[in-house]
């Protein structure tokens, strides 16, 4: 990163002071493990609206700039890959939301107070509305021509669901210990692994999932 000044990350009752390359950091992390998970991780609104507000600077740092700086063309280069970043974030969350958008607000009903959403107050707006349209469209288009007791539409069965067994790539972070990738069946016992910092895998996102969420392991 080209400015260096120190942005606060506020958590509760603690408050977390990171540079920009710091803050531009987490956020490419974010970015690969959205990219890459099944399901639609916690969203990082803090980390988005800090980058937004670097680019915001940078630019006026250029304008400021004296004609033929060649800092100028670096800046430019540094600012279009942090939205090249930002905008493929985005997208990534904005195409899960439309496909699995049925169940993610299943899954917002049954989540407790005490629990982080996975959707920002905007992508949970955007979410209602476009399942609503959907619902709307698929009632205009073929419910309405089918028997009455056909015509309802169940979200448990017709909600579209993430394939959480999918085999992912994944770089560890931190050791950890116990992590239970099969569960024991009638034919095989249970399968445990100790993961160490730096070793990479492949393995289901199933048993990993709450490691990508805390930042124990990425996914690459």
């Amino acid at each position: 990163m080209s400015s260096l000044e120190e942005l606060e990350d506020e958590s509760g009752d603690e408050v977390e002071t990171m540079t920009a390359a710091e803050v531009l950091s987490k956020l490419e992390e974010a970015w690969l493990n959205e990219k890459f998970a099944e399901d639609l991780l916690e969203a990082k609104t803090d980390l988005v609206e800090c980058m937004m507000e670097q680019i915001s600077e940078m630019e006026d740092n250029i304008h400021r700039a004296k004609k033929g700086d060649f800092k100028v063309s670096i800046h430019r280069l540094e600012i279009d890959r942090i939205r090249y970043v930002l905008s493929s974030y985005l997208r990534s969350r904005l195409t899960k939301i439309e496909k699995f958008a049925t169940h993610l607000l299943e899954e917002e009903k049954l989540r407790k107070d005490d629990e982080p959403s996975k959707l920002s107050p905007e992508e949970f707006t955007f979410a209602k509305d476009y399942d609503k349209l959907l619902e709307s469209h698929l009632r205009n288009l073929a419910l309405r021509h089918m028997p009455a007791h056909i015509q309802t539409l169940d979200p448990k069965q017709t909600a579209v669901r993430p394939n959480l067994d999918k085999y992912v790539f994944l770089r560890v972070n931190e050791d950890t210990e116990g992590v239970l990738v099969e569960e024991e069946t009638l034919d095989t016992g249970e399968e445990i692994v100790d993961m160490k910092k730096g070793d990479q895998h492949i393995m289901r996102y199933r048993p990993v999932a709450p490691l990508v969420a805390s930042g124990a392991v990425s996914l690459i």
